[in-house]
């Protein structure tokens, strides 16, 4: 008897494909870390190791053009996304709600944690050195699998417990807001940046 899969849960890689814009961004990205007191005061508070605008700014695509620029073209990414994820969004588009940066150094990770209040949230990667490790995702039913064997590792990558996806520089990566992820801690040299953003 053929067993089907069911209850799909989707993700979106693409790339920006434009050096000249990932340079750019580099260049704010560094400049909002060298200038942004209270971003780095948010990040030393709360043991971040390196640099986020999170808690600090709010309106990086009216502050910077290459943030606009971005912007254009997330909107262009997350409506194909939700074409994909076959939202019935009633005739209108998703919106762009909030948009950090991140500078993260060696050793430094994010927690698993999800974007409550979001519907499509996502990260482009900007800078990525060799061994800076990936975003990690977890299967949103691990919670409810009491009894449930773990996987072999040779399961196929839908049965798998957690999938790390490795980007390299210009990578957008897309996922509904509720699935957990998380960025492992690694002792790369060099520090990985990149831009998160959440869609409502």
């Amino acid at each position: 008897m053929p067993v089907r899969q069911l209850f799909a849960t989707p993700f979106y890689e693409g790339a920006l494909d434009d050096p000249a814009l990932i340079a750019e961004l580099e260049r704010s990205v560094r400049a909002l870390a060298r200038d942004d007191a209270a971003g780095r005061r948010w990040a030393r508070d709360h043991a971040y190791r390196g640099y986020t605008s999170y808690a600090s700014l709010n309106d990086l695509p009216v502050r910077d053009p290459a943030f606009a620029d971005l912007r254009r073209r997330l909107d262009r990414h997350v409506a194909a996304f939700a074409q994909a994820c076959a939202f019935d969004l009633g005739g209108r588009r998703l919106k762009l709600d909030s948009l950090w940066v991140n500078l993260l150094r060696s050793g430094g990770g994010h927690a698993a944690h999800l974007h409550p209040h979001s519907t499509v949230s996502g990260t482009v990667y900007i800078a990525v050195p060799p061994g800076a490790g990936g975003l990690k995702l977890e299967d949103p039913r691990l919670a409810m699998m009491m009894a449930a064997p773990p996987r072999r590792p040779d399961a196929p990558e839908p049965l798998k417990t957690f999938v790390e996806v490795t980007p390299a520089p210009g990578a957008v990566l897309l996922w509904e807001s509720w699935l957990r992820h998380e960025v492992p801690s690694r002792s790369a040299s060099g520090e990985r940046i990149s831009v998160s953003f959440n869609y409502r």
